[in-house]
C-alpha cells in the first residue's frame, strides 16, 4: 500500500488506519502475547535449573603503631580492594578450591559462579558463589574465603583479613525469575505480533474499495460494477429455484385432489 505524506493531514489518516488494523486483530496480538507469556512460564518453571547464591564478607586491615586508623589508611584500605578482588579470583585460589571439593570443572567455569563486590567507601568484600545445590554453595564460599584470606596475606603482606559473615544457606533461589521470563515471553509476543500485522499492512498495496482508488491513485469513480455469480453458480441457483417450484406444485396437487375427494364425500351424504 502507498504511503503519502506530504501533510499532517494524511499522516494522521495513515496512523490511525494503523491502529484500526491493530484493532481488527487484537485477538492475534493477545493469543500471541499469552501463548509466548505461557511458553517463557512453563520454560523457565520447568526447563531451567534453578541456581541458588551464599555470600560471605571480609574485611582486610592494615595495623598501624597507633591505637587509632587515619583517614589515609581507609583511603588507602578503598583502593586496595580491586587488588584483593583480583587475588580472590586468582587461578591458585580457584583451582585449591576445586582440588579440595574434587569438582569435575575447569577455572574459567568456576571463575564465571564467582562474584566479588565492595560496598562503596568500605573496605569490606563481598564473595558471592553460585551453585545449583544451596549446601554446596555455603561451603565452596567458605573454603574460597579461607583459602583468599590466606593468599591475601601472603601477597599483600596485610596483617589481618577479617571474617564479618560466614556464607548463608540460600533458601530461594536465585535465578531463574519465573515472574521475569514470563513478563519478557509475554511483551516479546505481543510486539512481533505487532510487527508481522503492520509489516504485512505496509506491504499490501492492493485496492479493495472505491475509497481506496480515491486515495492512492487520486482518480474518481464513475461507477461500480456489481459482483456477477459465475454460470456454474447460476446453475444451481435455477435447480434448486426448479425443485422448489415442483415441490410447491405437487403440494398444490394434493390439495386439489384432498379437497375433490372432500367433496365427494360431502355429496354421497346429501343422496
Amino acid at each position: 500500500m502507498e504511503q503519502n505524506y506530504n501533510n499532517n493531514d494524511e499522516l494522521e489518516i495513515d496512523l490511525m488506519e494503523i491502529i484500526r488494523v491493530l484493532w481488527h486483530w487484537a485477538w492475534v496480538i493477545a493469543a500471541a502475547a499469552i501463548g509466548c507469556g505461557l511458553i517463557a512460564f512453563v520454560y523457565s518453571k520447568f526447563f531451567i535449573t534453578p541456581t541458588y547464591e551464599s555470600t560471605s564478607r571480609i574485611v582486610v586491615l592494615n595495623q598501624s603503631d597507633s591505637d587509632s586508623l587515619t583517614v589515609n589508611d581507609l583511603n588507602l584500605g578503598t583502593q586496595l580492594s580491586n587488588d584483593y578482588k583480583e587475588l580472590i579470583r586468582s587461578r591458585d585460589v580457584v583451582e585449591t578450591v576445586i582440588e579440595a571439593y574434587r569438582l569435575d570443572m575447569t577455572y574459567e567455569k568456576f571463575v564465571e559462579r564467582i562474584k566479588v563486590s565492595s560496598p562503596t567507601n568500605t573496605r569490606i568484600i563481598d564473595i558471592t558463589l553460585t551453585d545449583t545445590n544451596p549446601l554446596l554453595a555455603k561451603e565452596l564460599v567458605d573454603k574460597l574465603r579461607e583459602v583468599a584470606a590466606v593468599k591475601i596475606k601472603d601477597i599483600m603482606a596485610v596483617d589481618a583479613v577479617n571474617l564479618v559473615d560466614e556464607g548463608n544457606v540460600p533458601l530461594e533461589p536465585a535465578a531463574p525469575s519465573v515472574l521475569k521470563w514470563t513478563a519478557i515471553g509475554f511483551m516479546a509476543g505481543a510486539f512481533l505480533s505487532v510487527a508481522v500485522i503492520i509489516v504485512l499492512f505496509l506491504l499490501d498495496d492492493t485496492i479493495k474499495s472505491s475509497e481506496d482508488i480515491e486515495k492512492y491513485l487520486k482518480l474518481s469513480t464513475l461507477g461500480t460494477i456489481p459482483i456477477v455469480a459465475s454460470e456454474e453458480d447460476s446453475r444451481k441457483k435455477h435447480r434448486r429455484h426448479r425443485h422448489q417450484s415442483a415441490e410447491d406444485e405437487r403440494e398444490e396437487r394434493e390439495a386439489r385432489e384432498h379437497t375433490k375427494k372432500m367433496a365427494v364425500v360431502d355429496l354421497s351424504d346429501v343422496e
